[in-house]
């Protein structure tokens, strides 16, 4: 009965010698194990840098009307005319004056940047260098800024064209000119905001969409410096004017005190205060009263204009004698 048994049992000892080897070669290799690398982080999304029409600061308060004024000619050729517009500042609205401005690079038009009424405040969107005009809030600026494009010229190439029609240019300065009749399908008015009450109701066109996406260029050092000056200048606070800034447009940028200035219809002189606040840039332009240094208050209650002195008037008190030399004011441009 011991051999049976002993034929039995090598067979299923050597089962168990089998089974606990194979058990021992599975510990080495989990044990053994070579480590895997984690996966790589997902690339970072590219987040395209906040567009120039961003808003840059709200108020509760609306911007006054646009006022009415002449635009000054085109100095030189290639320049593109830029529209006035009410910018914001601790002490109030203040006028940015229309200017003429060079443009970044050849093929770039200016999209102006306009106030809208969103969420209870009224936010500005800054204006901003693109292929095309986008949207700025269908303000009519004049001068070609109708409310929807720009009609004021186009590049031919290179080169840039002005539509007569609609700009003011010197032939004898400009001579790639073209005349082509505008057609104004906007409400004329001196409307200078986008909804809220009492404001513009126009909506983005699909063009002005696409612009909207299109690869923009921020304002350029000089309409940078002219913004900051007009920030400056007491002259152009609203407050201070009535909304009828007496330097409403320059043929330079910064160029406040050039002779080409002009001030809005029905401007005032600048407040007494406005007037000892000029000082000169350092282009070498005064930036104290533009078009309003041409009118300085005189003895008997008239106003000197371009330096020649008013008529008397009537109620005017005469004096026996006339004043000490170098008591009047005179004017300066």
């Amino acid at each position: 009965m011991s051999k049976p048994s002993q034929q039995l049992l090598a067979p299923l000892t050597g089962l168990l010698l089998l089974s606990a080897a194979a058990t021992q070669l599975t510990g080495c290799v989990v044990r053994a194990g070579v480590a895997v690398p984690a996966p790589p982080p997902p690339p970072v999304a590219y987040v395209a840098p906040a567009p120039a029409a961003a808003v840059d600061v709200q108020v509760n308060e609306a911007p006054p009307p646009l006022p009415v004024y002449e635009q000054p000619p085109c100095p030189v050729e290639g320049y593109i005319w830029t529209p006035g517009y009410w910018a914001w500042a601790p002490a109030g609205y203040y006028w940015v004056p229309g200017t003429w401005v060079s443009p970044p690079r050849v093929g770039l038009l200016w999209t102006p940047g306009y106030w809208g009424f969103v969420g209870g405040a009224y936010v500005f969107h800054a204006g901003y260098w693109g292929p095309h005009v986008g949207f700025y809030g269908g303000v009519n600026y004049g001068f070609g800024y109708g409310g929807v494009g720009f009609a004021g010229g186009r590049w031919v190439g290179s080169s840039f064209a002005y539509n007569q029609s609609v700009t003011n240019v010197n032939v004898t300065v400009v001579h790639n000119t073209y005349n082509e009749t505008v057609v104004n399908n906007v409400t004329v008015n001196r409307v200078s905001y986008n909804g809220g009450a009492g404001g513009i109701t126009a909506a983005p066109t699909a063009q002005e969409r696409m612009a909207a996406q299109e690869q923009h260029v921020q304002p350029t050092f000089e309409q940078h410096q002219h913004v900051q000056q007009a920030a400056a200048n007491p002259a152009l606070l609203a407050r201070n004017n009535s909304g009828r800034p007496s330097i409403a447009a320059t043929p330079h940028p910064s160029a406040f005190n050039a002779p080409g200035a002009v001030g809005a219809h029905g401007a005032a002189p600048p407040p007494p205060h406005a007037q000892a606040a000029a000082y000169t840039n350092h282009n070498g332009y005064g930036a104290g009263h533009g078009a309003a240094a041409a009118r300085a208050t005189r003895p008997g209650g008239g106003v000197a204009v371009n330096g020649k002195p008013p008529a008397p008037r009537a109620d005017a008190k005469q004096h026996p004698k006339a004043p000490p030399k170098g008591e009047e004011k005179t004017a300066q441009r």
